[in-house]
């Protein structure tokens, strides 16, 4: 798995016709039977009644024009993966659909920058990586806003090898690090302030495991739904694992981003979108996200069964995306003080100007709101 950390482009029931019963009370009598009036032997049968009025009524069905659905491209930023299966899930289950809309999602990839296309209006929603690339867009002067933040917890994780001193974060900064160039230049730069990391220790990371298994004295990045699956496998160890987020990285991730003026000229789809890929998350995290796996892995066929298990454990067990603030507000939850908090970290790690405008490229307009609240599971 690979997501772009620091570059500003990187890689939202009615009723039926009521059935009417007509039912005939028979009267019996001492007296014969009188002869039939002229009315009632011309008076048509039950049947015929009912098969009348069913016909009228699917005459009037028909007459009544379908609600039109509006069609909507949302990107990923990434081949399909679990970490995209919310809104696969909210494809697969019909959520999207009840919601109004038709949805197309778009996969992202390693020569692939959706983020180019919402910014050109060629889409309306896009995935973005962290708030690091809503503060470089407000940077930028781009006009994309984060409306909500499915993750709680950046699932960037820094692994070592156990039983080497190396099983505390304090341990970290003496090891070769291998990390990739977008880390480097967002996370790493954290690291570095926050823990005493050393450039002279980096390693080039071409998102290829060998290295870092070889070499028992080194650390490498990867995300908590994947390379730690990949290590087990291909390593033959369980890794240590360190996720960045339980230590002082608070960054939101997983953010949906739109256009400024698409939130001015049509709120509503907007929240639409934003609600249905909410109760989405909810149902591929604790019920059946069978059908999203289907269509994740027909989006991606190189993904197995396996490592979607595992992704969705990881989310689950870690809290990635229903912890903190969203375990009241719902997921989705962006809160201002927390996204205050980060952009100074970022300030002191020498990413941002202080006087950046940042929150010009967000809002909360449309979360914090308890959706999908009723969805989570009772302990």
């Amino acid at each position: 798995m690979q997501h772009r950390v620091g570059d500003p482009f990187g890689a939202a029931a009615g009723s039926g016709p009521r059935a009417c019963i007509f039912s005939r009370r028979k009267q019996k009598s001492k007296r014969a039977a009188l002869p039939a009036t002229p009315s009632a032997q011309e008076s048509p049968p039950l049947r015929q009644i009912l098969s009348l009025f069913l016909g009228f009524a699917s005459m009037l069905t028909a007459a009544i024009p379908a609600v039109a659905l509006d069609k909507i491209t949302f990107a990923t930023n990434w081949l399909a993966e679990a970490e995209h299966g919310g809104f696969y899930q909210a494809l697969a289950d019909g959520t999207y659909a009840k919601y109004g809309l038709d949805v197309t999602i778009l996969q992202g990839g390693p020569q692939t920058n959706n983020r180019l296309l919402l910014a050109a209006g060629k889409i309306e929603f896009n995935l973005g990586a962290n708030l690091i690339q809503t503060f470089d867009a407000a940077s930028e002067n781009i006009p994309i806003v984060a409306v909500a933040s499915m993750f709680q917890k950046d699932p960037f994780i820094l692994m070592s090898h156990p039983g080497v001193g190396l099983d505390r974060m304090e341990d970290l900064p003496k090891a070769t690090a291998f990390i990739g160039k977008d880390a480097f230049v967002s996370v790493y730069q954290w690291l570095k302030t926050a823990y005493g990391f050393r450039e002279d220790k980096v390693q080039p990371y071409a998102f290829n495991a060998a290295p870092f298994i070889r070499d028992k004295n080194s650390i490498q990045q990867g995300y908590a739904t994947s390379e730690p699956f990949e290590i087990e496998r291909e390593g033959g160890f369980k890794p240590n694992v360190f996720l960045i987020a339980d230590y002082g990285y608070d960054s939101y991730s997983t953010l949906i981003e739109t256009r400024r003026d698409l939130i001015e000229k049509n709120p509503d789809l907007v929240q639409r979108f934003v609600d249905a890929s909410i109760i989405g998350w909810m149902h591929y995290i604790y019920g059946d996200n069978a059908k999203a796996n289907a269509l994740i892995r027909r989006d991606n066929p190189d993904i197995s069964a396996d490592l979607l298990a595992y992704s969705v454990a990881r989310m689950r067990d870690l809290g990635i995306v229903d912890s903190g603030a969203a375990l009241k507000l719902g997921v989705g939850a962006m809160r201002g003080q927390r996204i205050d908090s980060f952009f100074a970290k970022m300030v002191a790690a020498g990413l941002f100007k202080q006087n950046l405008a940042y929150d010009r490229a967000y809002t909360l307009q449309f979360v914090n709101k308890g959706v999908g609240l009723d969805l989570r599971p009772h302990p």
